[in-house]
Parts: C-alpha cells; sequence; structure tokens
C-alpha cells in the first residue's frame, strides 16, 4: 500500500451520478440528488463521499450505518413517530442502520457521508 492510495477529497475526480428517489418515496417537491462516491471497499460494504439533494422530502429505510456532516443547507430528518431532528451546516451525526422514516432538503443540502452496510 502506497501514499497514492490515499483518497483525498479536495483533489478527488470521481464523476457525478444523478439521481431522484423511487418516485413511491417521494413526498413532496422534486428532490434530485448527486453523489460523488470517493471511496468504495473492495468488500462493498464501506463508502465516502459527497452528497447533493435538491429541495423536497422522501422516505428513508436505512440498511447501512451512516456518518453525515452537512457542508451546507438545511435539511430535517424525521423518524416513523414524527420526532424531528434539523440538520445545518456544521452539524455531524451518524444515523443507526435500521431507521426508517423522511429526509427533506428546505436548502440546498451537501453533506459528506460515510456508509458502513450492515446487510449484504
Amino acid at each position: 500500500m502506497s501514499i497514492e492510495q490515499i483518497v483525498d477529497f479536495d483533489q478527488a475526480t470521481s464523476a457525478a451520478e444523478h439521481y431522484s428517489p423511487a418516485s413511491g418515496k417521494i413526498l413532496k417537491g422534486n428532490p434530485q440528488q448527486s453523489v460523488r462516491n470517493h471511496y468504495g471497499s473492495p468488500c462493498g460494504q464501506f463508502n465516502t463521499g459527497i452528497w447533493e439533494g435538491a429541495i423536497g422530502q422522501w422516505t428513508v429505510d436505512y440498511t447501512e450505518h451512516e456518518y453525515c456532516e452537512i457542508l451546507q443547507g438545511v435539511s430535517v430528518l424525521r423518524d416513523q413517530e414524527g420526532n424531528a431532528k434539523t440538520l445545518r451546516a456544521g452539524d455531524r451525526f451518524v444515523i443507526p442502520a435500521g431507521f426508517k422514516g423522511t429526509w427533506e432538503v428546505l436548502e440546498p443540502c451537501r453533506k459528506v457521508y460515510v456508509t458502513f452496510e450492515a446487510k449484504v
């Protein structure tokens, strides 16, 4: 293993993948999203990169554990009971595998993500 294999986000040139949540998951808006996966482990369970999301709301069902750091924008994460957490630039948190609820982007959002897939 050499220093050239270190992934520097400031120099990463990963292509963006653009997508939307499945139509049955969208609750409001047109939440277009993109992801630049800067690193994926050989086993496929560990990934990290940059995610961006447009204004809208959709349901989420996490099979992975996810560490997030909000770089810009405002989002609201809600659990199935309706409890909410507002997420803003500078916030850092983990969403455990098994979390179900909704993600709503109020202002275009950008985050660093680190995921570990619990179910393979």
